[in-house]
């Protein structure tokens, strides 16, 4: 019975042993994390080709590479929704294609700004190209697909297109800077037109309180309230009824003199 009882672990020990445990799995987790955060990302391509077979040595050739391949399209149509869905870092996009080409499909997707386009093509001629580059796409890559060619293409894309970004999320900055500036001298000008006006309301407001004092024989504390209440009942402005008792007590202007 002694014998079994020294086999039982004290609550403390109990404790002290799932302590560990914890503890132990905590650093399997953390250094599983750090394992995972020291990998690059992995980028995310879209390869639209209608060819089956090219589009399969592409798929393995870029995935050979460590991009993922999240969609594959064998038209325009497909290749611009499967963008729009899954967001990938770059497109592969074939010229030729049936239901919608691959120029329009890349007009498309550059003009929604989802992501960059390489454009794949058997054909080389300039007004290919500039159709091409007239609809967004930042590289082109003639087939056949050699590697040499096509990973650089692909980093290039990418590279003028996060600088592209870059820019607009700029000059966006600089404009909704430029509009808080805009509002906020707005802001003072209309504070200093009101300043103005109030200063300039006071100056004929002490003008016809002075007309009253001299004119109707009001104290200086009785023409301003008359003012004051006048204005309030006959909801006119202080500063128009002052005009009109300075027009009315006011000194006439001189007549100009005749030669």
């Amino acid at each position: 019975m002694d014998d079994d009882m020294d086999q039982i672990l004290t609550d403390e020990e109990l404790k002290a042993a799932a302590t560990d445990n914890i503890e132990s799995g905590a650093d399997e987790a953390k250094a599983e994390k750090t394992e995972e955060e020291g990998k690059p990302r992995q980028r995310t391509v879209v390869v639209a080709e209608d060819e089956s077979v090219n589009r399969m040595d592409l798929v393995a050739m870029l995935e050979d590479n460590g991009y993922k391949v999240v969609g594959e399209a064998a038209n325009g149509e497909e290749a611009v929704e499967l963008t729009r869905k899954e967001r990938p870092d770059v497109v592969c996009m074939d010229v030729k294609m049936p239901r919608m080409d691959g120029i329009t499909a890349a007009g498309t997707i550059c003009d929604e700004n989802i992501a960059p386009v390489v454009m794949l093509t058997a054909y080389s001629q300039p007004d290919l190209v500039k159709q091409a580059t007239g609809a967004g796409a930042m590289a082109y890559v003639t087939k056949p697909y050699e590697e040499s060619k096509l990973l650089p293409a692909l980093e290039v894309a990418m590279g003028r297109f996060a600088e592209i970004n870059d820019l607009l999320d700029t000059v966006e900055a600089n404009e909704g800077k430029l509009k808080e500036t805009q509002s906020q001298l707005k802001e003072a000008e209309e504070k200093l037109k009101k300043a103005e006006d109030t200063l300039e309301e006071r100056k004929l407001v002490d003008r016809a309180k002075g007309l009253l004092m001299d004119k109707a024989d009001f104290s200086e504390q009785g023409a301003f309230r008359w003012i004051q209440k006048t204005s309030m009942d006959q909801r006119i402005p202080k500063k128009r009824l002052a005009m009109a008792i300075i027009a009315k007590y006011g000194d006439p202007k001189p007549e100009p003199q005749q030669r």
